[in-house]
């Protein structure tokens, strides 16, 4: 037996050992195995290995851990945060809108819609997939469809369905509490009151587009609707609200541990309007009825108080019903409202987006610049035949005759206007014979002194600029002289100028007051009604554009020719008799344009009343009425007289 060396290293071997070592040496001899047997100690390496290999392991987890805790440390404790607080929004409500004696227009309903937070993702997809699949019933989606949804959204809330039916409302309540991560959210939809009527000035909202809502998230929430079209948009930095902040402090098992508002919710404030709601209904009703009679689609009904440039009505044809634009709405109606060719594009604005030319209508503007640059005196007489012939300046034998749609005999400008004579307006504009014309140039700046040829600033989005034309315009573009027949149509509202219904209107109202060309204004007034009583925060005051247009002298000719145009006084066919049948007197001036469709034209009338001391301005204009009719006078001597009355 090998004989162990004693040394002070170890301790003596124990008794025990020394049988076991006895024993293990009597097998080994049983087995046939002798010779001497040495114990081999490990090897050094393979301890260093070890010692290394734990000390790379000791590196790596320090290493992780300080990753964790250091490098990603506040993305980690931002992510806890997520989950130990709930950030969810106090909703306010949109500012509403009335018209100018508090009858409320717009109003905000109720909506309730269903939204999961990512943040709340289960790491099991089956269970995410049976989540969806119990959501599914409430949404009427398929659980792809909703995976696709929330897959897509950048942000944290994710919107499934909104403005949920009392049906599908009832089922999520009563499963909304073993659904991790989906919540039902109050919010509000915008009702409108007869949307059909109100359509053009109030606008629509819509669904909030990403960057809007990324540039603006003190303010919205990601399922917001904001102003589209109208006062909606034109004012939806005064009318959005500001939705409050409410923080829910949980434990890792969900349980609620605190709750606090963080910031209170400011509702929007609300728009008191110029509008006559009463006046707007009454448009559109006697509107409709015309139109179907004469078989026209398109038209125009605006009313301006003249004294501040407040609209009391616009009305533009077709019209449409806003509250299809609206969450929950139905959208086949939607779609049929969008494909319908008949209807004529019921989402364009023709009051303010629309240029036609204007025909006789120009004729109170002509005047007044030639009697402010003294062509002609207002008493002088000028024949009318019927029509002016005028010879080719390169050829006496080639002749261009302009007409008259009468032969109106003597006319001063008075009865000219009374009777909207074009040859005597040929004559003023143009020149002809002994009688000298204004000329293009100065048509086009008196024009542009009552505010043609540019936007009025209406409070409404969409606003285009009117056009006039002149002769560099024309020889750039046309590669054209100017002919004198150019200035012949200029003079009575053809040719080339296309004007918009609001430029024409607004025009007229600077004659009915005396010589102020007012900025036309919608609103009247922004109120705070988050107290117990509305404040009034803003008071739009009237914007005078330009003062003193025409000489007082020379404006109450016109006027007094165009009071003759109802009147009657002095002209036998004077165009706008209907109207002196009104309980007040009134004054106004028709206008028939010729359009690109032979034997169709555009019908306007405007009128002021009461005379001495307007209070309303009116504007009527058809497009596209059958040959030579009667169509815009009636219409505005009902308004007219229904406006009056009820007042009295």
């Amino acid at each position: 037996m090998f004989k162990f060396r004693s040394s002070n290293k170890f301790e003596d071997i124990e008794p025990h050992e020394v049988i076991l070592d006895s024993l293990a040496q009597k097998r080994e001899e049983e087995m046939g195995i002798t010779g001497n047997k040495f114990e081999v100690p490990i090897l050094r390496r393979i301890l260093q290995v070890f010692f290394f290999f734990c000390v790379l392991i000791i590196i790596i987890l320090f290493g992780k851990t300080f990753q964790l805790q250091v490098i990603e440390g506040k993305d980690f404790v931002q992510k806890a945060n997520e989950n130990k607080f709930i950030i969810s929004r106090i909703q306010a409500e949109r500012g509403v809108i009335y018209d100018r004696d508090m009858e409320q227009l717009v109003y905000n309903s109720s909506s309730f819609d269903l939204v999961f937070y990512k943040n709340f993702l289960p790491e099991d997809e089956h269970e995410f997939d049976r989540l969806l699949k119990e959501v599914s019933e409430i949404t009427g989606k398929t659980p792809e469809e909703m995976k696709i949804i929330i897959e897509e959204d950048s942000g944290q809330e994710v919107l499934l369905a909104e403005n949920l039916d009392h049906q599908n409302l009832i089922l999520a309540e009563t499963k909304i509490k073993d659904l991790d991560g989906f919540s039902i959210k109050n919010n509000t939809v915008r009702e409108y009151m007869e949307g059909n009527v109100f359509s053009h000035v109030i606008g629509y909202t819509g669904k909030i587009k990403m960057e809007e809502f990324e540039s603006a998230r003190e303010y919205y929430a990601i399922a917001d609707y904001v102003g589209r079209t109208g006062l909606e948009k034109y004012y939806e930095e005064s009318l959005r609200k500001n939705s409050g902040e409410f923080k829910k402090e949980r434990d890792a098992f969900g349980n609620i541990l605190s709750q606090e508002i963080i910031t209170q919710p400011q509702s929007g404030n609300s728009l008191v309007l110029w509008l006559d709601a009463d006046l707007q209904r009454k448009i559109v009703s006697e509107m409709e009825a015309v139109l179907e009679r004469i078989g026209s689609k398109k038209a125009v009904g605006i009313a301006m108080d003249p004294q501040t440039g407040g609209i009391l009505a616009l009305v533009s044809f077709s019209n449409f019903d806003n509250n299809l634009f609206q969450k929950g709405a139905d959208p086949k109606s939607l779609q049929r409202l969008l494909d319908d060719k008949a209807q004529i594009e019921p989402l364009f604005n023709r009051a303010i987006s629309g240029r036609y030319p204007t025909g006789s209508t120009i004729k109170p503007l002509i005047a007044s610049a030639a009697l402010e640059e003294d062509i002609i005196s207002p008493t002088k007489n000028l024949y009318c035949s019927g029509d002016i012939t005028v010879a080719n300046e390169y050829n006496s034998e080639i002749e261009y005759k302009f007409t008259d749609l009468h032969t109106h005999g003597w006319v001063d400008l008075k009865k000219a206007i009374a009777e909207s004579c074009n040859v005597y307006f040929y004559t003023i504009g143009g020149g002809y014979g002994n009688q000298k014309g204004l000329g293009p140039t100065k048509i086009k700046e008196y024009l542009e002194l009552f505010g043609w040829n540019g936007t009025t600033g209406i409070d409404l989005p969409g606003e285009v600029s009117g056009f006039l034309p002149d002769k560099a315009w024309k020889k750039e573009v046309l590669n054209e002289g100017w002919w004198d027949g150019d200035t012949y149509n200029f003079s009575i509202g053809q040719g080339y100028l296309l004007i918009t219904p609001i430029e024409v209107i607004n025009s007229y109202a600077s004659i009915a007051n005396g010589g102020t060309l007012y900025k036309p204004q919608v609103v009247k007034q922004i109120l705070d009604v988050s107290g117990t009583t509305p404040k009034v925060i803003e008071e739009i005051e009237p914007q005078i554009i330009r003062n003193n247009l025409i000489s007082q002298k020379n404006l109450n000719v016109v006027r007094e020719g165009m009071k003759q145009t109802v009147t009657g006084v002095n002209s036998s066919q004077a165009t706008a008799l209907d109207l002196n049948y009104l309980p007040v007197s009134a004054a106004a001036k028709t206008g028939t344009a010729e359009t690109h469709k032979e034997g169709y034209y555009h019908n306007w009338i405007t009128a002021f009343a009461p005379y001495d001391n307007p209070e309303i301005v009116l504007m009527i204009m058809i497009e596209d009425v059958k040959g030579v009719q009667r169509a815009v006078t009636p219409l505005a001597y009902n308004i007219l007289n229904w406006y009056f009355s009820e007042e009295n």
